[in-house]
């Protein structure tokens, strides 16, 4: 069933807004901290309407503000969210609240699914968890790509995120996966969505006889697009050359509340960001902690499987609205209010990832 019109927001932006929700329930969310959903409604102007876009971003800083308002999108889907607590106020002193009053300003509304995305089966935790067994086959990097993290350099190096690749069991680079079995950390509260019933936070990965962690940390640097480094704890007087690794607990972004619930510990904890104690703590009992900055866990995501997922799902909710609207509209039940019939005309789509969005933290390669 389409969505219903509300001539208080853009059409097109009602067609993402549920489109996200179908794909990211927000009822998957952890709504104990978090904030999730349609964080800004921006009005709708027909007569000054943007394009039938999307802009997919993790952070929602000034810089992807800037790129959103430049590209006329009607919609910027932040992962994080931009209101986290309770605002007594909006005003330009402020530079977060700032950028939220530019987009309303320039019709353009913000939604934020977190841990929505986070919990969904075939959400962030999987698509971590198919880096480190092999099952994404990411392209490599050459030597001469302006963003590479190969030569040494006084750059602030920015990740070369992989291409998508298709999903194709009887290629090559699939047999080649190691056998395993996966299974959710914090399984999310029954009743579940139809079809979502391993949803919850944080994976298990079990490799069926123990990896090399080299081989391990190689998969992560391809998967996530080859950072500067590959943060890494291992227990003292071990050898990362010598350690086999069995079982791997992944979360995206601070997975501490998450993988530092289970007992044992994993062989290696998989993550964004632990703090120096609990990385501590971790190798004291004899697992291995990787731990690549916050949203380096989660970037890749939106360009791996987020874009394409959300583009198909778009595309045919939108088709549905349109012609729901033009049925009523021939029946005599929708006014055609000034710019509307151009509106529900266009068909276009567009779902695309932010250039201007990126961790806070880089790595300056010295050169010596």
């Amino acid at each position: 069933m389409a969505a219903s019109l509300n001539p208080a927001s853009s059409p097109f932006t009602q067609a993402v807004v549920s489109s996200m929700r179908k794909l990211y329930p927000e009822s998957l969310a952890d709504k104990s901290w978090d904030n999730t959903g349609l964080l800004l409604e921006a009005p709708f102007n027909a007569t000054r309407r943007q394009k039938n876009s999307v802009l997919l971003t993790i952070d929602l800083t000034k810089a992807v503000a800037d790129e959103a308002i430049a590209r006329r999108d009607s919609i910027v889907v932040a992962y994080h969210p931009i209101i986290f607590r309770g605002l007594k106020s909006l005003t330009f002193n402020d530079p977060q609240q700032q950028t939220l009053l530019r987009l309303a300003q320039e019709g353009i509304s913000v939604y934020s699914p977190h841990t929505a995305i986070d919990a969904t089966p075939g959400g962030m935790a999987d698509w971590l968890c198919d880096i480190v067994t092999g099952a994404i086959t990411p392209r490599i990097p050459t030597e001469n790509s302006s963003s590479s993290s190969f030569s040494a350099s006084t750059s602030y190096t920015q990740p070369i995120y992989p291409a998508p690749q298709p999903s194709d069991p009887s290629s090559s680079s699939s047999t080649n996966v190691p056998q395993h079995t996966r299974h959710t950390i914090l399984p999310s509260p029954t009743p579940t969505p139809e079809g979502m019933e391993d949803a919850g936070m944080g994976r298990i990965v079990t490799f069926a006889a123990p990896e090399p962690l080299t081989a391990i940390v190689d998969r992560i640097a391809r998967g996530v697009g080859f950072p500067g480094g590959i943060p890494i704890a291992i227990p003292q007087g071990a050898s990362v050359d010598a350690l086999k690794i069995r079982t791997v607990g992944v979360c995206p972004g601070s997975g501490s509340g998450v993988l530092m619930k289970k007992s044992p510990l994993p062989d290696l904890l998989f993550t964004g960001e632990l703090s120096h104690h609990e990385a501590l703590a971790a190798i004291e009992r004899g697992s291995v902690v990787v731990a690549l900055a916050h949203s380096n866990t989660e970037r890749g995501y939106l360009r791996a499987v987020m874009r394409e997922k959300l583009a198909k799902e778009v595309e045919e909710t939108w088709r549905a609205q349109r012609e729901e609207w033009q049925e009523k509209q021939s029946q005599g039940e929708a006014e055609a209010e000034e710019g509307w019939k151009e509106v529900l005309g266009d068909a276009s789509c567009e779902v695309a990832v932010s250039e201007a969005d990126r961790d806070p933290y880089g790595i300056m390669v010295r050169r010596v």
